[in-house]
């Protein structure tokens, strides 16, 4: 009797935990959507009216990692309210790899505003859900992330769907733009792609690796550490270039006006911001090949995006890769909602054999 009432605490605890998590990965992928969508836009907005700074474009992916201190703050007073804690709660292996990390985006960030520079959202966007593709590969090396049908089945479908886009990206191509800018542009955001794809499964890896339980409290910490690693490797050639003089000269000549200028460049860094934590949020709150997956879904929805807001064509490809990527994130979806419900089913087993 007493070995079923456990088992039935221990399976309620199972499912507010499973519903907490489910909250927290909507949560993720709503800052990640806001982030991948608007600071891609923004970015290229600031490109497209006399933004010349690649440095500073790839400074604003991070540095508004400041952002982080209120919810760091606010959970430290919360936990210390209840029972002495520890301020830091990050291990110097942690530091290490956090710094490595930061490196690591900080150099993705330049080679992304790199080629965003040279291509318009409908082509970067392509090229850069092909991270998928590597997020696949480096998480079965990295971190041994297992494969099933279904999610080998969205991830060709979706990587499929991104590489339609580029059968009219010669119709995309900015006017007056170089072959040999355009070629330079295309190579920086499949390298930043591939570098991106690389940096999810090394951070799941980090999580893997902490030799202590990874809380929500450590990976705000650790967030915070990547983002402000990432943002000193930027800084440094700001400073050489003298990039932050520029500044305000460049508001002067803005083709829209110092306001707007100043205005896109703090909204790019907010949305730039929520895309690094809420990437990193749904790697801690799932794995890294999710974070790939709603990657690629939301290409699309930049085209859409694009097309309003920067008056980029929307064809008939483009459309059907919508279609598709949304029929590969539903195969993924599904495929998790079977495998999370076969596991309680077989607790539940094991426990009535022991009972």
């Amino acid at each position: 009797m007493e070995t079923q009432q456990a088992s039935k605490s221990e399976q309620k605890n199972n499912e507010n935990g499973k519903a907490i998590k489910v909250v927290l990965v909507i949560l993720n992928c709503i800052l990640m959507s806001i982030g991948q969508v608007g600071g891609p836009i923004l970015s290229r907005l600031y490109f497209l009216h006399g933004g010349k700074r690649r440095w500073f474009s790839a400074w604003l992916l991070t540095a508004g990692f400041p952002i982080l201190i209120l919810p760091i703050a606010f959970s430290y007073a919360r936990a210390r309210s209840t029972a002495p804690t520890r301020r830091l709660l990050v291990t110097p292996w942690l530091f290490m790899a956090s710094a490595i990390l930061g490196f690591l985006l900080g150099l993705d960030s330049y080679l992304y505003s790199f080629g965003s520079s040279y291509l318009p959202i409908s082509v970067s966007s392509l090229l850069g859900s092909t991270q998928l593709a590597f997020t696949a590969i480096f998480a079965f090396v990295v971190v041994k992330q297992k494969f099933t049908h279904y999610s080998i089945n969205s991830v060709v479908l979706m990587t499929f769907g991104s590489i339609m886009l580029g059968f009219n990206m010669d119709g995309d191509r900015p006017r007056g733009e170089s072959n040999g800018k355009y070629v330079l542009g295309f190579f920086m955001t499949v390298s930043a792609a591939a570098l991106h794809g690389f940096i999810m499964p090394a951070v799941e890896y980090t999580h893997l690796k902490a030799d202590k339980a990874v809380t929500f409290d450590l990976v705000m910490q650790v967030q915070f550490l990547i983002s402000m690693f990432a943002t000193l490797f930027c800084t440094v050639p700001m400073i050489i270039n003298k990039d932050f003089q520029a500044i305000s000269r460049e508001a002067g000549d803005y083709e829209l006006g110092p306001i707007k200028y100043y205005t896109i460049v703090v909204l790019a860094a907010i949305a730039l911001q929520f895309l690094i934590i809420g990437s990193l949020g749904v790697i801690f709150c799932s794995t890294s090949l999710l974070g790939g997956l709603i990657s690629s879904l939301l290409v699309p929805l930049q085209q859409v995006f694009g097309v309003i807001f920067l008056h980029e064509r929307f064809s008939g490809e483009k459309a059907m890769a919508l279609a598709i990527c949304l029929w590969g994130f539903a195969s993924y979806l599904y495929g998790d909602y079977k495998r999370s419900y076969k596991k309680p089913e077989a607790q539940n087993e094991s426990a009535e054999e022991a009972i």
